[in-house]
C-alpha cells in the first residue's frame, strides 16, 4: 500500500448529508482507504463497507471495529452493486444511509503496479479487483472500432479515432508509459500543457475494463431498494459522465423528469417519486481544492428516500 496521504473528498459535506446518528446502519459502498466510513465510525453508526479491490478489504480487516462485538465495521469483498443481495444475506433489510465515491481512488491512483496512471511507469492493469481482462488485453486485442468508441464514450476524446489507429500500431502494449506515450505522439502533445493528453484515453480505458458507469447504474438501484423511508443517499462523482447518470437518477426518482414539450399536456407519474430533497450540485471549496487538488473535479449529489416503493427498472 502506498504511504502517501489519502484524503477523502468533501468528508464534511457527506457527513452533512448523511447525518448520522448512534446506532444508525449505513453503507460505504466504495470503502478505499476509509476516510468516509472513519467519520461515520466516530458519529456512533455500524458501517457496512464494500470494495471490489483486494487490497482495501485487506487494510480494513486491521481496524478494531471489525473485531467488536457486535462488529460496527463489516467489511464486504464484493462490487458494490451486490449491497442488496450482500446486506440481505447479513440480515438486513433496510439501511439509514448509502455514501458512494465513484470512480479510482487515490490509493489505487497511487500505486505504479496498479497502472492506473501514467504518472510513473507501471504495467498496463487497471482492474480493481486484480482479475480478469485488463487494461493491456484491451489495447492489445480490440479492434480500432472498439478501441475508438470506448475512447470517445467514456473518454470524450474528440479525435478518438486517430489515438486508436495509433494504439493498434504501436501493438504489442504492456506498460503504461508506453501507452501514455503513444497517444500522446498521436494528439502532438505540448510539454507544459495544463492536462496530459493522455488522461481521457486512460479514464476511458479504465471506465470499460471495470464497467464503471454499469457498475453505477445497478448501485444507484441498489441503493433506492435498501434505504429506509428517510434514509440518505450521498453520490460524489468525479467526472460528467458520472455526474450524468447520477443527477438523471435522481430526476426520475424523484418525477422531477422533464416534459418533452410545455405544449403537451401533463402526463401522470409513472410511479409514486421515491427520492426527495434533492440537493443541488455541491463542489468542493477553494480552500478543499488546495489541501487536495484531486478534489477540483467532485461532485455531490445527496437526496432523501420517500416511502414509495422502489422502482423495479430504478
Amino acid at each position: 500500500m502506498s504511504d502517501a496521504p489519502h484524503i477523502p473528498v468533501l468528508i464534511d459535506e457527506v457527513i452533512a448529508a448523511l447525518d448520522p446518528k448512534p446506532g444508525d446502519v449505513i453503507v460505504d459502498a466504495t470503502f478505499g482507504a476509509g476516510g468516509y466510513t472513519r467519520a461515520l465510525l466516530a458519529s456512533g453508526a455500524t458501517v457496512h463497507a464494500f470494495d471490489r479491490d483486494p487490497d482495501a478489504i485487506a487494510a480494513g480487516r486491521e481496524w478494531p471495529e471489525t473485531r467488536e462485538t457486535p462488529p460496527r465495521l463489516v467489511l464486504h469483498p464484493r462490487r458494490f452493486s451486490e449491497m442488496l443481495s450482500a446486506m440481505t444475506e447479513a440480515g438486513i433489510s433496510r439501511v439509514d444511509g448509502v455514501a458512494m465515491d465513484i470512480g479510482v481512488s487515490s490509493m489505487q491512483l497511487d500505486q505504479a503496479e496498479r497502472g492506473f496512471a501514467f504518472s510513473a511507469e507501471g504495467p498496463l492493469d487497471m482492474t480493481m479487483e486484480r482479475a480478469g481482462p485488463n487494461a493491456a488485453d484491451f489495447v492489445n486485442e480490440a479492434d480500432e472500432t472498439e478501441i475508438a468508441d470506448v475512447l470517445y464514450c467514456y473518454g470524450e476524446e474528440r479525435q478518438s479515432r486517430r489515438v486508436a489507429r495509433a494504439i493498434v500500431a504501436a501493438r504489442p502494449l504492456s506498460t503504461t508509459g508506453e501507452l501514455a506515450q503513444v497517444v500522446r505522439k498521436a494528439l502532438g502533445h505540448r510539454p507544459g500543457a495544463p492536462k496530459d493528453p493522455a488522461t481521457r484515453s486512460f479514464q476511458a480505458i479504465r471506465i470499460h475494463v471495470n464497467g464503471e458507469l454499469d457498475e453505477l447504474s445497478a448501485g444507484l438501484s441498489a441503493a433506492e431498494a435498501l434505504l429506509r423511508t428517510g434514509g440518505k443517499l450521498a453520490v460524489v462523482s468525479f467526472h460528467s459522465l458520472e455526474d450524468r447518470i447520477v443527477k438523471r437518477f435522481l430526476r426520475e426518482a424523484a418525477g422531477a423528469t422533464a416534459r418533452a414539450s410545455r405544449h403537451l399536456p401533463d402526463m401522470p407519474a409513472a410511479s409514486a417519486p421515491t427520492f426527495e430533497n434533492l440537493s443541488k450540485a455541491i463542489r468542493p471549496s477553494e480552500a478543499e481544492i488546495l489541501r487536495n487538488p484531486r478534489a477540483r473535479s467532485a461532485t455531490l449529489r445527496a437526496a432523501t428516500r420517500t416511502a414509495a416503493p422502489a422502482r423495479e427498472a430504478a
